[in-house]
């Protein structure tokens, strides 16, 4: 199904599954420990063995010598994998670092080698039994010592430039210059990356913990040389991603190669502290900001320049992109630079780009709003657009960022914020109010999927999309149900499997909106196929609870199948719409903290997100996914970094002792408000999505409040007391 005119009435508007707030259908399984995760997969093979990888001991330089004789010697070892005896391995598209090193070393804990044992405990003693020697080579560690060979990525990312910005900004009777940093941050999703795998014959089959299952056959098949039939790739529960995921890892290739070499399935999961060295993580950034404005506030210059590092074959963090769309202004700077580091790879995590970027361009518009003596909402108000600043000639498909700050400055109590920071007070703590802006593009990714009405009348759904955490399950089923009239309980739900039709995969907020996209495709497919067998051909035929109805005609769906199920495939691509509007979905981030006045301690005692962002498909799981984004927001701003070991280039905290993030007592009470908005442009569901979304400005939002509570304005992340003490006011 091509989409290439916005949608008009069409079944899922009947709402009678769609948008409400259901249960997770695989909640059960999970909740009860009978959904199998990665390494938990101890039925799927017989005979399984288990391997641990070596990590370089090194950042860079290359493998000098290895003497694997102590550990071949120990208990239970079967094989050992190395460059050595793995063959000729390649490197998929979404790699940037070759998964087994040897003899080069590109950075820290790069896998060195697998040790497979008949017992996880034997793997683990055998490991430590691996001698590797080194030749160290010089490595840049250190984001500012080499941001000026920062280069442009003009293929990827050309430098946006619009208007004359350096005239405007000389010209502004306002202006405003500040520079940030963002650090490190690792995904620190639950489930550690894992993969069982086993051959059969030259066929190679994966269970692993993997976003998109698309995209990771494709580079199995291409580090292992293998063509692509040949490799099926199972992942029907994942712990959470948060682009972590997105791509294959060493642990799929590792248990690959360690199946081949010891003749039996192989699962291998990374430990804990592997994990932020081996694999990707958010990379720093350095941020500036430049604002022109007229003494009544409005924006005529704006420039937002961003300086990432990675390794050689690595991307930029496209930390400036939000200020090409965000705010109105007729003369734009938006670069990008990508300086060359020799820590390891730095990839997306949780809305790239718009996360680290807002974390500094929402502390900028707070700071120029003082500066014009402007509340930060009246500011943000006054410089909205409806139309791309760049490209005026088009406009949002829906943009409702007013609406967005206006309620939730209502709700909020934002009229009971007081200016002047650090006046207000409940005993030795002072109390703050913030806000942030929040923009995240609407990606359109082509995704299919194959429905199948069965003969005792249920529906079963097959795409290989998978399930994070986010509820993907759910909603799907909700989609099949409103489509084919019938209850949710009648849908019977896989995904994750490559054997399934290809759908969007679970990244870059696109999942929920083109995912239910494909899976409505495929139910017109198969409406089309049920009204012919039963003679209903002439009008449109009505599908509700179980029936189906033309004119006076009414027939049980399940008729349709009792000579056998009926099956259909198909999938929802997307056409020159997106060229035609600029899709995205909005919010408004309101947090209120309190701050020990004497010690600098961080309370968020208050926190609340409205959201623009199409058709909510089901407001409980939505929720879920944005309270937990509000969570990693709080994180960003208070306490995460990877620590980096400047002399020998590694995160040092690279476990859960060490990398903070935020538990239970760090949270209060979150409130989530979603406009009620239905999006014709973005595809026959009207939805978008918001799992990324949630987490857009929450940390300048933090950030904003401290400021309000204590005067401390801190422009480099994350936000600990040492940065805050000097500038608190005396105590009285």
């Amino acid at each position: 199904m091509k989409f290439d005119t916005p949608a008009a009435t069409n079944p899922i508007d009947q709402l009678k599954v769609i948008g409400k707030p259901a249960d997770r259908i695989e909640g059960p399984l999970k909740t009860s420990g009978q959904a199998p995760y990665a390494y938990e997969q101890h039925e799927a093979a017989k005979n399984q063995a288990y391997g641990v990888m070596v990590g370089a001991a090194i950042a860079k330089g290359r493998i000098t010598r290895m003497d694997l004789d102590e550990a071949h010697a120990a208990a239970g070892v079967l094989a050992i994998v190395t460059a050595a005896n793995a063959g000729k391995l390649g490197k998929g598209k979404y790699n940037a670092a070759h998964l087994l090193a040897g003899p080069e070393v590109q950075h820290y804990h790069q896998a060195v080698a697998l040790v497979v044992a008949e017992t996880f405990e034997q793997a683990r003693a055998a490991a430590q039994l691996v001698h590797v020697e080194y030749a160290t080579d010089k490595g840049q560690f250190e984001l500012a010592a080499v941001r000026d060979q920062g280069k442009e990525p003009k293929e990827e990312l050309p430098d946006v430039k619009h208007g004359d910005f350096a005239t405007a900004f000389a010209a502004a009777p306002v202006q405003f210059d500040q520079t940030y940093s963002t650090p490190d941050q690792s995904h620190a999703m639950m489930e550690p990356h894992a993969t069982l795998a086993a051959w059969q014959g030259d066929e190679l089959t994966l269970w692993t913990s993997n976003q998109m299952i698309a995209w990771s056959v494709g580079d199995i098949a291409a580090t292992l040389g293998l063509p692509k039939e040949k490799v099926r790739l199972i992942s029907p529960y994942i712990g959470g991603g948060f682009g972590g995921k997105l791509f294959i890892r060493a642990d799929s290739i590792l248990a690959a190669l360690g199946a081949r070499l010891a003749n039996r399935p192989v699962k291998v999961a990374l430990a804990r502290p592997q994990i932020a060295n081996n694999t990707t993580h958010r990379p720093a950034t350095i941020q500036r900001i430049r604002m022109g404005a007229t003494a009544d506030g409005k924006l005529t210059a704006i420039a937002h320049e961003g300086w990432s590092g990675n390794l050689a074959e690595g991307k930029v963090e496209v930390a400036a992109q939000p200020s090409q769309l965000l705010y109105a202004g007729e003369n734009r700077l938006v670069t990008m630079r990508l300086a060359p580091l020799d820590l390891p790879e730095g990839n997306a995590m949780r809305a790239p780009g718009e996360t680290p970027g807002l974390m500094v361009l929402e502390i900028a518009m707070d700071e120029m709003a003082e500066k014009l003596k402007l509340d930060p909402i009246q500011f943000r108000i006054l410089n909205d657009t409806q139309v791309d600043p760049v490209k005026t000639e088009r406009p949002f498909s829906q943009r409702r960022l007013i609406e967005c700050l206006q309620t939730g400055a209502e709700h909020f109590g934002w009229d009971k914020r007081n200016a002047t920071p650090g006046t207000r007070r409940e005993g030795r703590w002072l109390i703050g109010m913030g806000v942030a802006a929040a923009i995240r593009n609407n990606l359109l990714v082509k995704s299919g999927a194959r429905v199948r009405l069965e003969r005792d009348g249920k529906i079963t759904v097959e795409t290989d999309m998978t399930d994070i955490g986010t509820g993907s399950y759910t909603i799907i089923a909700q989609t099949a149900a409103e489509m084919m009239g019938v209850g949710l309980e009648d849908v019977v739900v896989h995904l994750g499997d490559s054997s399934f039709p290809v759908s969007s995969g679970s990244g870059g907020q696109f999942g929920a909106n083109c995912s239910t996209a494909g899976v409505y495709a495929a139910c017109m497919k198969l409406r089309e196929a049920v009204t012919t067998k039963l003679g209903m051909t002439e009008g449109d035929a009505v599908f509700a609870d179980g029936q189906v109805q033309l004119g006076n005609k009414q027939v049980p769906l399940r008729n349709a199948a009792q000579n056998g199920a009926i099956e259909a495939e198909d999938s929802i691509e997307f056409a020159d719409l997106a060229k035609q509007y600029q899709q995205s979905t909005f919010g408004a981030h309101f947090v209120e903290v309190a701050v020990d006045a004497a010690t600098g301690e961080v309370r968020v005692r208050r926190m609340l997100a409205v959201c623009a962002a199409g058709r909510i498909l089901n407001p409980k799981s939505a929720r879920s996914q944005v309270i937990g984004a509000m969570t990693m927001g709080v994180g960003a701003a208070l306490m995460e970094e990877l620590a980096v070991d400047k002399r020998l280039g590694f995160f040092v905290n690279h476990d859960l002792a060490g990398y903070e993030v935020p538990v239970h007592a760090d949270i209060p009470h979150q409130e989530v408000i979603f406009l009620d908005e239905n999006d014709p442009i973005s595809s026959p569901m009207k939805a978008k999505g918001v799992g990324e979304l949630g987490i857009c400005g929450v940390s300048a939002a933090v950030a904003n409040a401290i400021y309000n509570a204590t005067g401390a304005r801190v422009r480099e992340y994350p936000i600990t007391l040492d940065k805050i003490l000097d500038s608190l006011p005396t105590m009285i």
